[in-house]
């Protein structure tokens, strides 16, 4: 996974690749030249007294110095560029495939687990592509160099750099093997850790509210020491790789000396030929501490890697047809026809055989027991979902094949939880129509009865909204994402319990204030009270899934007897 997602990043940049390789060849060539020159100075220079030529081949290695130097810089800049653009790429991909995903996709992985592997694990294989660009192009040219080099100064003790050699490969890949069940593990701990820090976050009032800062300090606590413990089983592991290294360095080098020094003193190998050889031999050996380190990394960046393509493979339950329709004529008409949707897992559909047909200017109600399917009715009209069997029509064509995006944009929906976005309150209302002027959202704030308390904020439209929008109370929040909607001028409306938050003057109120704004549009309404939904057109009432009521509130009142219950559970509020 980690080389597909690396040479995938590399083939988009077929110049930087180039250029990098080209600079680390320079870089390491010159290095490898730099002890030759040097063995040629001892030999010919020093040894016989030739300053001349001392001179001139100082020259040279000053001249090749200076082109190693600013090869490596410039490998090192391509290396970067290369490394912040696979971060960059890679985080913008993940971002638009989960802008693809469905409610289920969504749901199956976690909001936690998306945020880590869209920044901690992109981070990690942005850091390997960083140090794989400057060390691991290198590592193996310097190597195979080194060798061909080494075996030019002297082949008798190229036995020294076999047996260095294999004793570290073999040392490291024990070590290896051990890492990487680690680091998958590592990975899956975080995501707990930021699930929990999540979830404290969000839930931080209930928290308090219910005295259970203790439970949760102790439930962050667990978790954090079993990622710690976790890392610092790992961390040895991955200590051990460096004293391994410099052992076989120093016992190496000193292997080197004295099988050199013999043949020194009986003259079969110079003394320049033997501090080249030295050279050689650490270059060598470099090289192979360059790739342990990249080894070091290569596990965890492993896992990040597979955790990143599993998001980018997944595809979305909820794809756009082959040849999309885009019809002309926005109706806002609406039909389900014997529709049923089931989830993942479950045993028990959410929604059975459910048909109900809405026309413009008719305001269908939706009312039923908690779990009754009543959201997901309304998410299969907007194709947040696809229905498991039946059909779901807009304008008397399946939503499976027309073009999500046509689609969207004729539908208007507030959701069930009332979510602001960071900006004003002008940007958020926008988000039905980025072209609306202010007049237009006055006009849908007004309807929303959010107009009073928008003109009190400093700043109008302009006032700021916070993160969801929690500087805003939770009718004010259900009441600007009512605008929002409004401000989209759709064919179809979903109000998926968007007058929960309301008290019943205000919600009686919204409701005649939206009535002759949306006369030429398809409005689908589920709501808890009675008292919403009393006047609606048609009223459906969902228990487990089916339909056992369909009428108007008089009809539903003398023959469902769910309805009946419902409405007696409420007797008090609609007497208010």
């Amino acid at each position: 996974m980690l080389s597909r997602l690396v040479i995938a990043h590399l083939k988009r940049y077929p110049r930087l690749t180039g250029a990098l390789v080209l600079l680390q060849l320079l870089s390491v060539a010159a290095s490898l030249y730099l002890p030759s020159l040097n063995a040629d100075v001892i030999d010919k220079g020093v040894t016989v007294g030739d300053t001349g030529y001392i001179w001139r081949t100082g020259g040279w290695m000053l001249l090749v110095s200076l082109v190693q130097v600013f090869a490596a810089i410039g490998a090192a800049y391509v290396a970067a560029k290369l490394a912040m653009f696979y971060g960059r790429d890679t985080r913008g991909s993940l971002f638009a495939r989960v802008g693809e995903f469905s409610a289920r996709e969504v749901n199956r992985f976690g909001a936690p687990t998306l945020i880590t592997r869209g920044t901690n694990d992109v981070q990690q294989v942005q850091m390997v592509v960083l140090m794989g660009a400057t060390l691991m192009i290198a590592a193996p040219i310097m190597m195979i160099g080194g060798v061909v080099m080494a075996l030019q100064e002297s082949v008798s003790l190229s036995w020294l750099i076999v047996v260095a050699v294999i004793v570290l490969g073999v040392t490291i890949s024990l070590i290896i093997r051990q890492l990487v069940p680690g680091f998958r593990q590592v990975q899956v701990k975080l995501d707990g850790v930021n699930r929990i820090l999540r979830e404290h976050l969000s839930g931080v009032r209930v928290i308090r509210a219910f005295t259970r800062e203790r439970f949760e300090q102790q439930r962050f606590t667990e978790a954090n020491e079993d990622l710690t413990g976790l890392l610092i089983r790992t961390g040895r592991l991955m200590s051990a790789l460096f004293p391994v290294v410099f052992l076989v360095m120093n016992l190496s080098t000193t292997a080197v000396w004295w099988f050199g020094g013999h043949q020194v003193g009986d003259g079969s190998l110079q003394i320049g030929a033997l501090t080249a050889y030295m050279t050689y031999l650490m270059q060598i050996l470099m090289a192979v501490m360059m790739a342990t380190f990249m080894f070091m990394m290569i596990p965890r960046a492993s896992v990040s890697a597979e955790r990143i393509v599993e998001v980018l493979d997944t595809e979305p339950s909820v794809m756009p047809p082959a040849n999309p329709l885009t019809p002309d004529d926005g109706r806002g008409v609406v039909e389900l026809r014997d529709v049923s949707m089931s989830y993942p897992g479950a045993d028990v559909p959410v929604l059975q055989d459910v048909s109900v047909r809405g026309t413009p200017g008719q305001t269908i109600a939706i009312i039923g027991a908690t779990g009754s399917g009543k959201t997901t009715l309304l998410s299969l009209i907007a194709r947040l979902f696809d229905a498991t069997s039946g059909e779901v029509l807009v304008d008397d064509v399946d939503v499976r094949e027309l073009d999500p995006q046509l689609l969207w944009g004729r539908v208007g929906i507030v959701p069930q939880k009332a979510y602001l976005f960071t900006g004003t309150v002008a940007s958020n209302l926008r988000y039905g129509d980025p072209d609306a002027s202010d007049e237009q959202l006055w006009e849908a704030l007004r309807i929303a009865q959010a107009a009073d308390f928008v003109q009190e904020l400093d700043g109008g439209l302009d006032a700021p909204v916070s993160q969801g929008g929690t500087n805003f109370s939770g009718g004010q929040r259900q009441r600007l994402c009512i605008a929002r909607a409004l401000v989209s001028r759709a064919n179809i409306y979903l109000f998926d319990d968007s007058f929960s938050a309301l008290d019943l003057r205000t919600d009686r109120a919204l409701r005649t204030a939206l009535a002759p704004y949306v006369r030429n549009s398809t409005v689908f309404l589920v709501a808890q009270r009675v008292s919403t939904i009393r006047d609606a057109d048609q009223i459906i009432v969902l228990e487990d899934g089916r339909v056992v009521g369909h009428g108007r509130h008089e009809e539903l009142l003398r023959d469902c007897t769910e309805y009946q219950e419902i409405c007696a559970s409420q007797r008090i509020e609609d007497a208010a």
